[in-house]
């Protein structure tokens, strides 16, 4: 991995350290740059969850991913920072309130001063690594908690304080896992019909002052929390506004 074009691509201009500032930065910064993103998987491109297939990707298509894809590289750039990192499954919450199975999603423990939940591959959520514990970490995608039952952290978000109402992400365990235990999944996410992966189109990015998304044939843009919403009504659209709005060229 070329850690300086890792670096550039995500406009981190600092001197990495193994300390919290840097691990902030890159997370913010990563969030900014590259896309959470199905395109692989709609556009049949297959998932290579290999290192240099993921560098080729993302640093040098400019493109994005899912989980297992940003995750999985973003763990390697941060252990060839010298941080201590660990993968970790997590079951993402349905409607109905069920937990999916097992490695359903794929997040990062990082082990500072202390151990930090980071995540830059599950879309619209926190900007910043967050702490384990069940204060109010307020970001501008929401204010997050981490909720502890028995052996399990409940990842929860609220647009409010704690009266409101909160919203379950997903929920995670501590115990360490290997990252190849997760592809059992990331092949079901990318080829099964009942998969959400595999049924509609999603790219989507925080900007400085909101978010950009699109969602199949709908473009979705907040800005200073004012909400626009326009349909595309071609592939020929679609792929300007994934050109426009995120640099990406299919």
């Amino acid at each position: 991995m070329d850690i300086q074009r890792y670096l550039q691509h995500i406009a981190f201009d600092a001197t990495p350290r193994v300390d919290l500032d840097t691990l902030q930065r890159l997370h913010h910064r990563h969030m900014l740059a590259v896309p959470f993103e199905n395109l692989s998987i709609i556009y049949h491109e297959g998932i290579d969850l290999r290192e240099q297939a993921l560098f080729d990707k993302v640093v040098n298509r400019r493109r994005g991913g899912f989980c297992y894809e940003l995750n999985r590289l973003f763990a390697a750039l941060l252990q060839q920072l010298g941080f201590t990192v660990a993968a970790v499954s997590g079951e993402v919450r349905a409607r109905d309130g069920s937990f999916g199975p097992p490695y359903d999603h794929q997040a990062l423990i990082v082990t500072l001063d202390q151990p930090y939940l980071v995540d830059v591959g599950f879309g619209d959520a926190f900007l910043t690594p967050l702490t384990l514990d069940d204060t109010p970490q307020p970001q501008a995608s929401g204010t997050f908690y981490l909720e502890r039952d028995g052996d399990y952290f409940y990842l929860q978000r609220r647009n409010g304080d704690r009266t409101s109402h909160a919203k379950t992400l997903y929920r995670f365990t501590l115990q360490p896992r290997a990252f190849e235990e997760f592809d059992a999944m990331c092949h079901y996410h990318s080829h099964s019909p009942q998969s959400g992966f595999t049924q509609r189109l999603v790219c989507s990015r925080p900007t400085a002052d909101g978010r950009i998304t699109l969602s199949d044939n709908k473009l979705i843009i907040t800005a200073d929390h004012r909400r626009t919403e326009s349909t595309l009504h071609d592939e020929q659209q679609r792929r300007a506004a994934l050109l426009r709005y995120f640099a990406i060229s299919l």
